[in-house]
């Protein structure tokens, strides 16, 4: 599984802000055809993703298209799946159709531009009642996605929900997202971004309550937000130290035939010993990662 910590947006309209986007630490980088680029610029800007995507760079590269719906939508995918592009972020998702749409089109552009097939990522955007509600077949509506992400902005003004600083009405949701997730084979989904700039204490705790609730990174839309996410997202140097000691602990009980032990007054077991090597296995493949 890689590593997907966080994902800086960026305007693709913006030549000098995709450049410096690719050089801030982010796990990957979404070139942003939707919201952060104006209607006026949206097809002129597609030639601006092929060129970023494939100039050299050390992280991945993805692009978010307008939804299907849209005049854009079509267009924006036609003209950016080109060789060097990691993937595809599809906003607002409502059905597995979405999904399956896009997967065809983005398979006959690979086939016609020399690409592996399924190279290309595609990740759903769930914003909407109608995405949520039918996220288990959403889930599932193609190989192709090996992930989805939760955009909170849309999502509360579907619903009509008060977006809070604790961020309590969207536990239930998120929750649901990762469940879900878990349920179709999924890995671990993306989680929302924070709108307020002004507060980056909140958008530190923002990580922390999605990491804890089992997302495996937050999307970013500024360049601060990046290394924040980071850290929420990685084991810390006492998790992988405390991860150690259980798996040199059990180990040596499991060769004296017990399978149960206690580590400074915490019972352990096969569980809290799997959860310790998966702590392992993140950081391992964090310190691959940096060092590719």
């Amino acid at each position: 599984m890689p590593v997907l910590r966080s994902f800086l947006f960026a305007p693709a309209n913006h030549p000098r802000r995709v450049e410096k986007a690719f050089t801030l630490g982010a796990d990957a980088v979404i070139l942003d055809l939707e919201d952060a680029c104006a209607v006026s610029e949206k097809a002129a800007s597609r030639p601006k993703v092929v060129q970023a995507m494939q100039a050299p760079r050390s992280c991945l590269g993805y692009v978010r298209v307008n939804p299907l719906p849209t005049s854009f939508a079509y267009g924006d995918l036609t003209e950016t799946v080109r060789p060097g592009l990691d993937g595809v972020l599809l906003p607002k998702v409502e059905s597995a159709a979405d999904l399956q749409t896009a997967d065809w089109l983005i398979g006959q552009l690979e086939r016609e531009h020399g690409m592996v097939a399924g190279s290309v990522d595609l990740i759903g955007l769930i914003e909407t009642a109608q995405g949520m509600a039918r996220l288990p077949e959403i889930l599932r509506a193609s190989p192709r996605v090996r992930r989805v992400a939760f955009g909170a902005g849309d999502y509360t003004l579907d619903l009509d929900l008060t977006w809070t600083r604790d961020e309590t009405e969207l536990a239930a949701y998120r929750s649901e997202i990762v469940l879900q997730s878990r349920a179709a084979g999924l890995e671990p989904p993306l989680d929302t971004v924070w709108v307020n700039l002004k507060d980056p204490d909140g958008f530190a705790l923002s990580a922390q309550r999605a990491r804890g609730l089992g997302f495996q990174g937050k999307l970013c839309i500024y360049p601060d937000q990046v290394p924040v996410a980071n850290a929420a997202f990685s084991p810390s140097d006492a998790q992988v130290a405390h991860a150690r000691r259980v798996m040199d602990a059990f180990a040596q009980a499991e060769a004296q035939g017990s399978s149960a032990i206690q580590l400074d007054g915490q019972f352990i077991d096969y569980p809290i010993v799997y959860a310790a090597q998966r702590v392992l296995d993140a950081a391992q493949r964090i310190a691959a990662a940096q060092t590719a």
